[in-house]
This record gives structure tokens, C-alpha cells and sequence, in this order.
């Protein structure tokens, strides 16, 4: 590493001129996360004057510490301290206790444990559905008949969203949201343009008189007005659950059954241990991580691995790096379900973990359960086509065959 590679902030660090926003590198990261893994802990990335943080010890003590890498100046590229956004500040990913906790008690109130146990029959008998479906000699897309399935119909159902409208607006709403944290690149521009027929229908449906009465939109105005939210604000908090919690379990499902089709031997051990099914989806999503990247600004000097990060600098935390990081893993490039994967950040830590993973969790022991039960083999039949997005990693159509058990 030459003299240009460095610089000196405190002391002198790793610097890079990558731009991890760049469509080759989010098309395939992880040659752009090795590198910047194995320059240091911390790395000064040039084209945006902000860190980047890619090994696991050092995003997971940024995650557990609110207090020094906070969220409220913003957790996407825009620094909301000096910079406009094209949206309301998120109450619950972008904002720090006691704000935070205030929030977070709102919406976590609604996913009480026997709620999610409820629920556990119909997921599990749609998702039954929906592979019973699939199974057959013909080529199927794993995501728009699998993977979509639970989140486009069962969650938004549960959260109070019209049938009428779902399946054009809510995909392309998590891609437009996620999209917009990146800087103005060609996928940037694509998504304000997106947001102009997307945006209205989406916010017509954050407030009561257009969520189903009892439903979780519903619970979290009455929950969210007792304890002195107004109704803006409490729009505001369906919007950050509706964004949170459908395209990444869509991608962390339709990462799961690539990664079954492409090791046979790991979906036969699956089949012959089916008490391996969460270990396979957190295996996945370590591999896959949904959410690639969050940003934190830092709050006073901090010592992270041995390197000072300034006050007032941001940070960018690669979830998609740390969690194949091979310091923290084993081989980590190779997708085993028989590994101790539970420790990956896919769902983050600390304050901000998410907090509807027990969900996602559910969805995804529904859809396995189905295909343990019906599928002897998934085979791969053709390209998996990646959707890239400033913020997210997942497919955009997965063809598959499904072989019937006996």
C-alpha cells in the first residue's frame, strides 16, 4: 500500500478510492468487501469522506454502541445534519434513545410473542400452498411463487394493507426506499422517478381509515396516539415496518432456496434434520445479508481496533462484509447449515436489531417446512437474476424446478 493509500486522521489509516456504490460492485461485492476487509479495521473510502467499516468486530462494537455511532443524522448516505432529505426521518432506524426506545416500544408491542404463535397456522398452510404449487416438472421463479409469497400476502395482510394495488406498489416501494440511501447514481435517479406513482399510493395507506380496523397499521395509531405520537408521526412508524419488513424477508427467503439448489447435499441434510431450518435461513442470510449497508455519525473519538475515528465523522457499517469476514468465520464463503451462524448481523445488534426477526423467522420455517415435506430435490435450472439496489442485496427471479417427494 503506497502513501496514497493512507491518511492521517489521528493517526494514519488505510485509505481507498472504491465506491461500493458502483453497479459493478453491487452486482457482486464481495471481491470490493475483501479488500477493504483486509486493509484495516477502519478504511477512510475517499469518494465520500466517510469510514467504512467491513470486519465483523468492528461493525458488531459500532452496533453496541448507540451512544458513541448514533443514528438520528441518518442511517443512508444523506447526512441529515446538513443535508435535505427526500423523506420524513424514520422514528425507529433513525433516531437515538430516549426517542428511539419510545418508539421501539410502540412498535414492538404489536409482535407480542402469542400474537406471532397465532399466526403460525395460516403462514404455514399458505406457504403449503404455495410450493404444493410450484412442485412439478416445469420451471417455476422461486421468488414471485415462493419467496414473495408470505411477505406480499400474509404480512401485509396482518399489517392492514388493501389487496387491491399490493403486488404493483409494495415491491417497488422497498426498492425505491432503499435506493434513495445511496448516493445520485443511476439507480438513485431510477427510484425518484419510481417514487412519483409509487409514493402516493403507499401514503394514502400509513393512516387508519385505510388499514383494515385490528390490524398491526391500526394498532400502532392507537398504541402510538397514547403515548403522545401525533397521527403524522405514527404514519411515519407504519411506513418504517412496511419498508423493514417485506422485501428483506422476500430476499432472505429467495437467498435460502438459492443456496439449497445450488448444494444439493446441504438441502439433503436439511431433509434429514429439519430441525436445521432456522440454522439454514440465518446461514443464508449471513451469506446474503438483505440489507448490505447501514451509516452511523459518530458522537465523540472512538477507538475501534487500535485506529481513532473522529467526532462528527460517518461511518458506514457493511453488514455484507462482516458477516464473511474470515476472521469471525470459517471458510466463509461456503453456505453450511450445520454452521453456528446465529452471531451474523444480517437483523444488526444492540438497540436497532430488528425487531420483527421473529417474524421473518416464522415465514421462514413455514416455507421450508413445506418444501422438506413436498420437495425430494430443488435443482437450479437456469441464471439467477440479481435486482441491484444502494442498500440491498437479493434476486430478482430465481428459476427453479421442484421434484416431488414420494
Amino acid at each position: 500500500m503506497g502513501e496514497d493509500d493512507m491518511v492521517s486522521h489521528g493517526s494514519t489509516v488505510p485509505a481507498s478510492g472504491l465506491d461500493p456504490f458502483r453497479l459493478d460492485v453491487l452486482a457482486d461485492p464481495y471481491p470490493a468487501f475483501e479488500e477493504l476487509r483486509e486493509a484495516g479495521p477502519v478504511v477512510w473510502l475517499r469518494r465520500y469522506g466517510v469510514w467504512a467499516f467491513a470486519r465483523h468486530s468492528a461493525v458488531r462494537t459500532a452496533l453496541l454502541a448507540p451512544e458513541t455511532f448514533f443514528s438520528s443524522a441518518g442511517t443512508g448516505l444523506t447526512d441529515l445534519r446538513t443535508q435535505s432529505s427526500w423523506r420524513s426521518r424514520s422514528l425507529l432506524q433513525e433516531a437515538d434513545p430516549p426517542d428511539h426506545t419510545r418508539a421501539r416500544q410502540v412498535v414492538g408491542s404489536v409482535f407480542a410473542p402469542g400474537m406471532i404463535q397465532d399466526l403460525r397456522a395460516d403462514w404455514f398452510r399458505v406457504a403449503d400452498e404455495a410450493v404444493r404449487a410450484a412442485v412439478g416438472p416445469d420451471e417455476v421463479d422461486g421468488m414471485e411463487q415462493i419467496a414473495q409469497v408470505l411477505p406480499l400476502r400474509m404480512f401485509a395482510d396482518e399489517l392492514g394493507i388493501p389487496s387491491e394495488g399490493r403486488a404493483e406498489h409494495l415491491p417497488r416501494f422497498a426498492d425505491v426506499a432503499f435506493n434513495l440511501n445511496g448516493p445520485a447514481n443511476e439507480l438513485f435517479d431510477e427510484a425518484m422517478s419510481a417514487g412519483r406513482t409509487v409514493m402516493p399510493w403507499i401514503v394514502e395507506h400509513l393512516y387508519p381509515e385505510s388499514l383494515r380496523p385490528g390490524g398491526w397499521g391500526d394498532q400502532i395509531h392507537r398504541r402510538a396516539r397514547a403515548v403522545g405520537y401525533d397521527r403524522e408521526e405514527a404514519a411515519v412508524l407504519v411506513r418504517g415496518l412496511l419498508v423493514a419488513g417485506m422485501d428483506t424477508t422476500v430476499k432472505g427467503l429467495g437467498a435460502t432456496l438459492l443456496y439449497l439448489a445450488t448444494y444439493p447435499e446441504q438441502y439433503a441434510a436439511l431433509r434429514a434434520d429439519p430441525g436445521l431450518m432456522r440454522a439454514a435461513f440465518d446461514e443464508a442470510i449471513r451469506l446474503e445479508s438483505p440489507i448490505q449497508m447501514f451509516f452511523r455519525t459518530v458522537a465523540r473519538d472512538a477507538e475501534v481496533d487500535g485506529c481513532t475515528v473522529p467526532a462528527g465523522d460517518r461511518v458506514v457499517l457493511l453488514f455484507g462484509a462482516a458477516n464473511r469476514d474470515p476472521r469471525r468465520w470459517e471458510d466463509p464463503d461456503r453456505f453450511d447449515i450445520g454452521r453456528r451462524a446465529g452471531a451474523h448481523l444480517a437483523f444488526g445488534a444492540g438497540i436497532h436489531a430488528c425487531v420483527g426477526r421473529m417474524i421473518a423467522y416464522v415465514q421462514a420455517e413455514a416455507v421450508l417446512s413445506a418444501l422438506v415435506r413436498r420437495c425430494a430435490s430443488i435443482e437450479l435450472v437456469g441464471t439467477p437474476r440479481w435486482r441491484l439496489n444502494n442498500t440491498l442485496r437479493g434476486l430478482d427471479a430465481l428459476p427453479l424446478r421442484l421434484t416431488a417427494a414420494d
